[in-house]
Formats: C-alpha cells, sequence, structure tokens
C-alpha cells in the first residue's frame, strides 16, 4: 500500500544575489509594450537595480514528497515550484537553478529562471518575485495539496494553484483556480511555464498534429518541425529541425495551435529522461517553446541568471490561451477551474500520446517488426492491444504495469504499413472495460499552414459599426498596448450615436475608470435603447453595468431596482442578485438580503464572496450553526476566503482561527483592505473598522487604510511611499477626504496618481495642481504634474521647471534625476551642459545603470571616448530584456571613434586592436551578440587599417565580412533591425573591392528610402511585442522617421561622392536631433577624412 505523502516546511538557505529598493515614484509607462500587450506596471513598484554580489538567504519552503517525486515551493517567490525531482530516474525533470540571480525581465524587475512559474493574469506575472499566501492541505487518501493564492492589485482578481501529490503516483498536480472577485469583467491568461535543462541533445516534443507554429501575437507563422522559410530574422530556407535546441541561435518563442492532444513536453536524447504535461486540450490548448537562443546571446542571458546552471529552454502551457497575448474574460464573480499534469518520464524517446496515467511511444525499428514503450505513472492493471485497421491483432496483453518499469515490446508486422497500426489501452472500471488510451499513426497528407494575423484597421477605415464594436473589444481583452478602443468605440457613435452595443461598451470603458458622471448617460441611453420595443430585453447587461453606475455615485435606491431588473436575464442573475443583496445588508433587510444571495448562489455556486456574505447575514439572523456549516463547506473550496475565516472567528470568538488568519494574510495592507473593503460594500462599517484595526495593529495599514477609516489626519500623515491607489472604491474615499479635510495636499496626489494610470488627464493634472498648492514643497507632485504637462498638455517650458523643481526638493532621488535628464535630453540641451550636471552627483550614477550609461554616452557625445571606455570597462551592467544593444552601441562607439582618430593619424595596430574589441562582448556588459550581427563597419575599416599595414589579404578578407547583411533600409525600431550605416559601409566595402555598381546600389538604396518615406506619417506598430525602452517623456513618431530618412539621404550621398547634399541632410538630423549618434559618426567619418 502507498504512503501518505510527505509534506513539511523548513527555513533553508540559498545563494541570492540581491535587488535594489524598489522605487517610490509611481510608474505610468503608458507606451511600454510587454510581451505583446500592456506593459503598464501601475499600482506595483518597479525595481530597477540588480546587485552584483550573492550571499546566503533565509527562505521558507515548503517540501511535498512521495514514493517517486520531491518538490519543494517558494512562497516567498510568487509562490512557484523552485524545485521537482525525479527519484526513479534520480534526476530533476524540471530546470533547478541553484542560485537565486534575478534579471530584469519581469513586468516590475526582477525575475529568476528555473522550476514551474506562473504567468497570470498575464505575462511575466507582477508578482513572480513577491511573497503571496500559502496554506497546507492534507486529504483523507494520503494526498497532500501546498495552496497558494494571490489577489492581483491591477484588476483585482484572484488566482489559486495547489500543488498535489499523491500517493503512488509519479505526477505532480496543479489544481488551477481563477476567480474575479470585482462586480465588472476582466480578463486573464495563465501560461504555467516549467523550465528544463538543455544541451544539443535536447528536443521539445509537441503532438504530431502540429504542423505549423505561431509567434506571439500570431503575427508570424513557421512549418514545424521543419521550418523551412524565414522566422525570427532566421533563414531556414534549408529546411532546419526547430525542435532542437541546438538548431535555434537567436532568442524565439513558438506556439502550437490547433492541436486536439493533450501533451506536450521534451526529452534528453542522451541521458533518456524528459518531462511531460499533460491536461484537456478542451480548456489547455497553449503549447509554447521559449528558448534564449543556442548562441552567445542566450550564453550571455544564462550568465545573467545562474552561476553553474542552465541553459534552460520553457516548455509552457497555456490554459485558456494558445498564444501570447491571448487573454480570456472571466465575467463579474465568475471562477475558472482547470487541472494540469507535470511528469518525468524516461526511455520512450519522443512520445506520441499521452494523459495523466500512461505515456507512449511506438517506432519502426525494421522493415517488419515495430517497438512500442509504454510508461505509467502509478500501479495499474491494463489490457493492451496492437492491431491493424482491418482487426489484425498483431499483439494482446494483460498486464500490472507501474512507475518502476518501462514496459517496451518489438513486435512483428509483417508487411503492415505503420500508418495503418492502432495501439490501444483498456481497463476495467465498476461499469465496464474502457480503452483510456489511443494511439493511430497521423494521415499522411499536406496540411494548410495557417495565415499569420492582420492589423487592425484605423477606425476610420473600418467598414462596418460591426467591425468597430469588435476590434475595440479586442483592444481591450487583449491589453493592447498602443492602440486604444475609445477611438473606436467614438468612431461608432460618430455614425450610429444610438448603437447599443458601442455605448455599453463605451460606458463600461468610462465606468472602470472611475468616469462616473461620462458613463452613465451612455448607459442610459444604451437601455432606452435596447428598451424601446421591449422592457425585458434578451441581454440585460447595459441595465447591470447602469445600476453598478449609479451605486458608485451612492444612488442607491435606483441601483436597486435596476440591479433587480437585471436578473431576468440570465446572464446577469448572479451579479445581480449579489449587488443587490449588498444594499439589502446595508439597509438591514437580511431577510431580503438572504434570499438575494441564495438566488445569487443558485446561479454561481462558487461565488466566493456571497458565502462570505450568506455567512455573515446568517451571524445577524441568529442562525449560527446554518452559517458555520456554510463556511466549513465554503473554505473547502476555498481556503483562502478571508470573508469567510473571520466570520468564523466572530461566530466562535476562538484566537486561534484570528491568529492563523492573520498568518495567511502576512502583514500585507493590500489583503486586509480586500477583507474590509468587502465589509464596507454591504455597509458593514464595524466589521470593516475592526478588520483595520487588525491591520493597523500588525502594522499592515497604508495610507489607504485610514482614509477608508475616515481617520484622515492619520491618512494625511502616512509613509506615502508605495501607495498607488487603484480601486474604484478610492475615489469615494479620496474625495470624501479632500471634503473633510481639505488641508489634505495627499488625498488630491493619490487621486491624481488614480486617475492617471486610468488615462483620465484632466482629472489627474486638476487634483495634482491641487495638492501642489496645498504642499509646495513634496516633490513627487511636481514631478507628476511635469508628465502631465509634457506629455499631455505639450507644455515643454513648464515641465521643465517643474521637473527641475521635484529635483531639488530631493536631490537624493536617484530616478528623479534620470527623469530629468532624459526630459533634458528629449529637449535636445547641449551635451556638454548635460554632463556637467549629471557628474555633480556620482553617488546618484552609481545607483543606477541607466544614469551610468547616460554618463557614458555624453561622454561619447562630447569627444571623450578614452573616459567613456574607461567608465564602461569598469562597471557591471543589468540590462532589461528587450532593451539590449544600448550597452554594446557605447562600447563600440567609443572604441570605433578612437580608432577613426588611430586611422586618420597612421595608428594603424592601434586601430586594428580596437575594432577587434568590437567584434566580441565581453560579459560585463550583460549582453552577448546576437547571432547575424551587423558589424559592417568595423569590418570595412579594419580593412582599411590592414591595408595601411600592407596586409592586402587580410584587408580583402575583412571587406568580405564588410558586405554581407541585410541590404534593404528598415524603419530601425528594434535594435537588430537593419540600420542604415551598416548598408552605407556594405556600399563603401564594395568600392574597395571593385564592385563600384553594387556599391551605388547600396547607396541609391538610402536615398531612394529616404526619399520615398520621409513625408509618411507614423504609426507604432501594431504587433510590436517588446519596445526596448521605458519611454518616460512623449516624442513624434513623425519627427523621429523624418530624422532617419534624412540620415539615409545623407549616407547616401556620402557614398556617392554628392558632399553637398549629404553634409546639408547630415546639418538637418543634427538640427533636429543632436543626440543621433549615427550623424555624429558620420560627421566624423567624413572630417577625419576617411573617404576613399
Amino acid at each position: 500500500m502507498a504512503e501518505n505523502v510527505k509534506v513539511w516546511e523548513e527555513d533553508i538557505l540559498l545563494p541570492t544575489y540581491g535587488i535594489g529598493k524598489a522605487e517610490k515614484n509611481p510608474m505610468f509607462l503608458e507606451k511600454r509594450v510587454y510581451q505583446g500587450s500592456s506593459g503598464v506596471v501601475y499600482p506595483y513598484a518597479v525595481v530597477e537595480k540588480i546587485e552584483d554580489t550573492c550571499e546566503n538567504k533565509s527562505y521558507h519552503a515548503v517540501w511535498m514528497e512521495n514514493e517517486y517525486i520531491k518538490v519543494m515551493i517558494l512562497p516567498e517567490l510568487g509562490g512557484r515550484v523552485q524545485m521537482a525531482y525525479d527519484k526513479i530516474k534520480k534526476r530533476h525533470f524540471i530546470y533547478y537553478n541553484q542560485v537565486i540571480k534575478p534579471a530584469l525581465v519581469g513586468l516590475t524587475g526582477p525575475w529568476i529562471s528555473g522550476g514551474i512559474e506562473f504567468n497570470w493574469p498575464q505575462h511575466h506575472r507582477p508578482s513572480t518575485f513577491l511573497p503571496i499566501d500559502f496554506t497546507i492541505e492534507r486529504c483523507a487518501d494520503g494526498s497532500a495539496i501546498v495552496w497558494v493564492s494571490e489577489r492581483e492589485r491591477m484588476f483585482h482578481q484572484k488566482g489559486m494553484a495547489g500543488f498535489t501529490l499523491r500517493p503512488g503516483r509519479a505526477v505532480l498536480e496543479i489544481q488551477g483556480k481563477l476567480y474575479n472577485p470585482t462586480p465588472i469583467p476582466q480578463t486573464f491568461l495563465w501560461w504555467a511555464n516549467p523550465a528544463v535543462a538543455v544541451n544539443d541533445a535536447y528536443q521539445s516534443v509537441f503532438p504530431a498534429d502540429v504542423n505549423a507554429v505561431f509567434d506571439h501575437g500570431k503575427r508570424d507563422v513557421s512549418r514545424y518541425p521543419i521550418a523551412t522559410g524565414t522566422y525570427y530574422k532566421m533563414d531556414y530556407s534549408a529546411g532546419v529541425d526547430i525542435s532542437n535546441y541546438r538548431n535555434i541561435k537567436v532568442p524565439t518563442s513558438y506556439m502550437g495551435v490547433n492541436s486536439r492532444f493533450n501533451f506536450e513536453g521534451g526529452y534528453e536524447n542522451d541521458t533518456k529522461g524528459g518531462m511531460l504535461h499533460v491536461a484537456s486540450h478542451h480548456f489547455s490548448p497553449g503549447k509554447k517553446q521559449w528558448t534564449w537562443g543556442n548562441g552567445d546571446f542566450g550564453q550571455a542571458w544564462d550568465r545573467n541568471l545562474t552561476d553553474e546552471d542552465g541553459p534552460y529552454i520553457e516548455l509552457m502551457a497555456g490554459v485558456y490561451t494558445e498564444n501570447q497575448p491571448d487573454f480570456t474574460w472571466l465575467m463579474p464573480y465568475e471562477e475558472k477551474r482547470f487541472t494540469q499534469y507535470f511528469m518525468p518520464y524516461r526511455d520512450l524517446g519522443v512520445v506520441k500520446e499521452a494523459s495523466k496515467d500512461l505515456i507512449f511511444n511506438i517506432d519502426s525499428v525494421e522493415t517488419s517488426k515495430v517497438c512500442f514503450k509504454l510508461y505509467a505513472t502509478h500501479l495499474q492493471h491494463i489490457k493492451i492491444v496492437l492491431r491493424n485497421d482491418d482487426g489484425t491483432i498483431y499483439h494482446e496483453e494483460e498486464l500490472d504495469i507501474s512507475p518502476k518499469e518501462v514496459l517496451e515490446r518489438e513486435v512483428n508486422v509483417g508487411d503492415a504499413e505503420f500508418s495503418d497500426l492502432t495501439f490501444e489501452v483498456s481497463q476495467e472500471f465498476a461499469y465496464g472495460s474502457r480503452v483510456v488510451l489511443r494511439w493511430h499513426a497521423e494521415d499522411d497528407e499536406i496540411r494548410p499552414i495557417p495565415d499569420s494575423a492582420e492589423a487592425a484597421l484605423p477606425p476610420h477605415e473600418v467598414k462596418t459599426n460591426e467591425q468597430l464594436y469588435l476590434t475595440a473589444i479586442h483592444l481591450e481583452q487583449y491589453r493592447h498596448a498602443t492602440w486604444s478602443p475609445v477611438d473606436y468605440y467614438e468612431e461608432a457613435l460618430r455614425r450610429d450615436p444610438n448603437d447599443a452595443r458601442c455605448l455599453n461598451a463605451y460606458g463600461l470603458w468610462l465606468l472602470r475608470r472611475g468616469r462616473f458622471d461620462k458613463a452613465e448617460p451612455m448607459l442610459r441611453h444604451a437601455v432606452k435603447i435596447i428598451t424601446k420595443r421591449n422592457p425585458n430585453p434578451y441581454d440585460s447587461e447595459p441595465i447591470y453595468n447602469l445600476a453598478l453606475c449609479l451605486k458608485y455615485q451612492g444612488k442607491k435606491a435606483e441601483a436597486y431596482e435596476l440591479f433587480w431588473k437585471s436578473t431576468w436575464s440570465k446572464a446577469c442573475a448572479d451579479a445581480g442578485y449579489f449587488e443587490a443583496a449588498k444594499i439589502s445588508v446595508e439597509q438591514r433587510r437580511f431577510e431580503d438580503a438572504l434570499d438575494e444571495v441564495e438566488r445569487c448562489l443558485d446561479s454561481n455556486w462558487h461565488n466566493h464572496k456571497a458565502r462570505a456574505l450568506k455567512a455573515t447575514i446568517l451571524r445577524y439572523l441568529r442562525r449560527n450553526d446554518e452559517a458555520l456549516a456554510l463556511i466549513s463547506e465554503s473554505l473547502k473550496m476555498d481556503q483562502f476566503n478571508y470573508g469567510c475565516r473571520y466570520e468564523q472567528y466572530l461566530l466562535t470568538n476562538d484566537g486561534a482561527l484570528l491568529n492563523e488568519m492573520k498568518q495567511m494574510l502576512r502583514h500585507c495592507a493590500d489583503n486586509y483592505n480586500e477583507v474590509a473593503l468587502d465589509y464596507q460594500a454591504a455597509g458593514l462599517s464595524d466589521e470593516a473598522n475592526a478588520i483595520w484595526q487588525i491591520a493597523i495593529e500588525e502594522d499592515a495599514a497604508n495610507p489607504m487604510t485610514y482614509y477608508y477609516m475616515h481617520r484622515y489626519k492619520d491618512a494625511a500623515e502616512a509613509d506615502y511611499s508605495y501607495c498607488f491607489p487603484n480601486r474604484l472604491e478610492d475615489i469615494q474615499a479620496l474625495e470624501n477626504a479632500k471634503l473633510k479635510n481639505p488641508s489634505d495636499a495627499m488625498a488630491p496626489y493619490y487621486l491624481g496618481c488614480l486617475f492617471y494610470a486610468a488615462r483620465q488627464y484632466d482629472l489627474a493634472i486638476e487634483n495634482w495642481e491641487l495638492s501642489s498648492q496645498k504642499a509646495p514643497m513634496f516633490p513627487l507632485v511636481w514631478r507628476n504634474l511635469a508628465l502631465a504637462r509634457f506629455n499631455k498638455q505639450g507644455r515643454e517650458k513648464e515641465a521643465l521647471g517643474y521637473m527641475q523643481n521635484a529635483f531639488k526638493l530631493d536631490t537624493t532621488d536617484a530616478r528623479m534625476l534620470m527623469e530629468l535628464d532624459q526630459l533634458s535630453k528629449r529637449l535636445h540641451h547641449p551635451h556638454a551642459e548635460r554632463l556637467e550636471f549629471l557628474q555633480q552627483y556620482p553617488k546618484l550614477i552609481e545607483k543606477r545603470d541607466d544614469l551610468v550609461l547616460e554618463e557614458i554616452t555624453l561622454l561619447n557625445q562630447v569627444g571623450k571616448y578614452i573616459q567613456a571606455k574607461r567608465k564602461l570597462d569598469a562597471h557591471i551592467f543589468h540590462p532589461w530584456e528587450g532593451g539590449e544593444g544600448k550597452v554594446p552601441a557605447q562600447y563600440q562607439i567609443c572604441r570605433v571613434e578612437m580608432a577613426k582618430q588611430n586611422i586618420a593619424e597612421g595608428k594603424y595596430k592601434c586601430a586594428v586592436g580596437l575594432l577587434k574589441q568590437c567584434l566580441t562582448y565581453p560579459h560585463h556588459l550583460g549582453e552577448g551578440k546576437l547571432y547575424g550581427a551587423q558589424e559592417n563597419d568595423f569590418y570595412y575599416l579594419l580593412g582599411v587599417a590592414y591595408d595601411a599595414l600592407g596586409k592586402t589579404d587580410e584587408a580583402k578578407e575583412c571587406w568580405e565580412k564588410a558586405v554581407l547583411g541585410p541590404q534593404e533600409p528598415a524603419a530601425a525600431m528594434y535594435y537588430n533591425d537593419a540600420k542604415p550605416d551598416k548598408i552605407f559601409y556594405q556600399g563603401m566595402a564594395l568600392r574597395k573591392l571593385g564592385r563600384e555598381d553594387e556599391a551605388y546600389g547600396r547607396f541609391y538604396r538610402l536615398i531612394n528610402y529616404g526619399k520615398q518615406h520621409v513625408f509618411e506619417h507614423q504609426t507604432m506598430d501594431y504587433f510590436a511585442v517588446s519596445l526596448p525602452d521605458l519611454l518616460i517623456w512623449d516624442d513624434s513618431l513623425d519627427t523621429k522617421n523624418v530624422i532617419h530618412c534624412k540620415y539615409m539621404l545623407a549616407l547616401g550621398y556620402c557614398g556617392m561622392g554628392d558632399m553637398k547634399h549629404a553634409l546639408k541632410y547630415l546639418a538637418e538630423v543634427e538640427a533636429l536631433d543632436n543626440n543621433h549618434q549615427g550623424a555624429q559618426q558620420l560627421r566624423s567619418f567624413i572630417e577625419l577624412r576617411l573617404l576613399p
């Protein structure tokens, strides 16, 4: 008989690289693109510093172990599975990174590799490096579950994962529960992210019906497993198996689609060990591989993330999603549940079929023979049959099978075709025999490759209101970073002011952002339209949304009537009854409230908030036994139902229950606020205030705690750091504070942050201005006003003055110094002036990589290349993922410019040494050279130096290398896009090789592109996946395009020898952007007389 699963808690020491202190400044980052959707981080704080030193740090680990598997979970690091060990094979079947070494990869900064991470409600999860709630459940059958849970702060959704080991089973089972505890629809994705250690023998295992894979956003598609086209700018035309890690040289994602199979995984062809994920494809269609790439670039990221382990890839499993981004809706108070299984396996090879119980592979071994292998995840009695489609049975066997042995049989199938074979496993159940696993070879037929996605049309080009509405909903659902649904709603309503769908959707959009005054008339209009001929519409969502809007404005009587009316439609019954019940409780009509909450639960048995409210109602009705029974039932569904836990304490007065709850709440102010606000929403101020009082006693209060309690003086004096309000309830609390305590400068400051994050800029500015009048010595309000003045009002001079004032008020804030300098840069202040100002604050510069890099850049721009080189070579950099290329650019610029000077001075050997350094990336840069990097200028100049040294063969070899690479000019949004100066040097090298016609071709390409595109209006790439900058100060895409095109014209005319036009366009580039380093390098090339 299998032994009970062991589960225990233990404090352990792990080598850990530290991180910097989180930024206290609110971060809005409205145009940041991250993993194909919005990279907004508010209301989270961002960490932008990674330390270079490692020391042991204590973590509270939860361990689980049965006969076959041992697992370690770290609740303090997002609740991730840090280790999963196969006791039979004696190997980690999930990549075990033995050091905690964060890099700037996560949405809010620090992220670590290894284990199993859970990306929810977006990618990467904001709390991936933060502590979350956990508890342990021991089951009657000997199983154990470690539950982890959190309420994420952006949209206040709740996510739970139950890590389960069962006796006698070689499977890590993960029960997922995702709940929307808010009264409005929310979107989410869930990607379980297991990492696996890889080498040249590693192969990803996707089902046989996956013949094509998509990139992020389905913007590109490739055949699979043999890629035959261009994917991630790699030429696979020769036919390359991209299921093999060794064949992928650059960072690459690919996601399978439309598979009817329930598994994916990977296999080590050398050690014969593998990992498999199994889940029903009906809710888990997502099958993805991600790699940093098997090259210098990927190896650098491995170094950033580990000391001795790696490399690794991620074999991600998407639930309710098949792509990134690909979000699913959760309706108000809806819960979605699912189960995923992660399991080790061995000796099977590339799996053909799998379930949570069995894993199967079959291959031809000789002309008339096949070999099949079967692995079981637990002891079971089975019957197996291998037969032909015509019914001929080649092998039949009944046996017991367990994880301890792999069943392997070699069978003679005569002249049968492999494609005609069927393998079946059946088992006996109480109701009879059933096939539990069946395999048949995929049909040998050509299947079409699906088309990649198309960008949305601009609103004025969309032909119908239907498509305007659907596009807007898509942009909302996918959290699009740069395109706004509002533009589509407004265009639709301009064409048809009575479009009820768009009125309702736009009204809800405004409601989400606290613009109740604007949402109400829009929603009233929608309700009027849908009830014009029928008072009982098919869809009552506009009625429900109007009721919600009225409730937030305190118009409870009308809201109550409309909530009830909305329940006439099944879709809104759950939420409508629940909202009505809260109003009834507030009015002390507990019998009505009980009826309403029971109706709610009839529609949604897993409305966990309704369960807590029902327990409260039963307590007020003195039906304590019923309340306790309900609570017991509810906590079996959700152990983190803190409302039920608090009711249990109130009903029993058992201090141990309260202490257990406090331990689970982790001294987290947001946790306490969520529980108390649920009581306050039902008018139960006594209970709410009691919970907030506990929070204060537990040192778990923030300024909003006091605002909710109407303790306005305490709120105004509380530490403002990391207080970033974003709830609709916060609006009322802060507006009340403005009325009750007019001298409080912080309430309008917080409101301004809330409204700016909600993109309601007029209200944000109004509140920040009020705050600045009340607290003129508060630096952050001036900093925030500077953002608004520059980005939303175009008042650049004021913005600069406000930013200077903000830094003057707090000269210890390194980020504020960076933002001030970036504003000076955006306003094209002289480089020497900026450098002199920055260098007054060397201690602040040391705190931030971006300030160090900006000082180096300025040294390059003022021609102090030796100083730039010395400073750069002495610093260890930690780049953001997606922001690569900036540090190597300055590393190369100082060396190239020094080499150019050496060539001009006849110091050719020195030039050669400097240029060779440009071809390799030292580790302290924090990144490696991307496969296919464009190095045309380095090789051209090396050729010039070698030629001057009389080494003609070496010179020719360098020039031959200098002509390679992309030849077509491009917009160059990303650092690995084709850059015009590289094409220029191709032309120069071709000229050196005597291929003048080809050289002219390169130069004409630059000129023609510049002339053709200089007047084009530019829009942000619809499919942008990761923009390289955390944009602070807005810039004009049209102006950047003009600069880019004129730079091409200067390069092209320079190559043609038309120096009149070359210098004309170069001067225009410099006048438009004095920070354009390409222009600086072209001018030095001309002035040093390096033109042949």
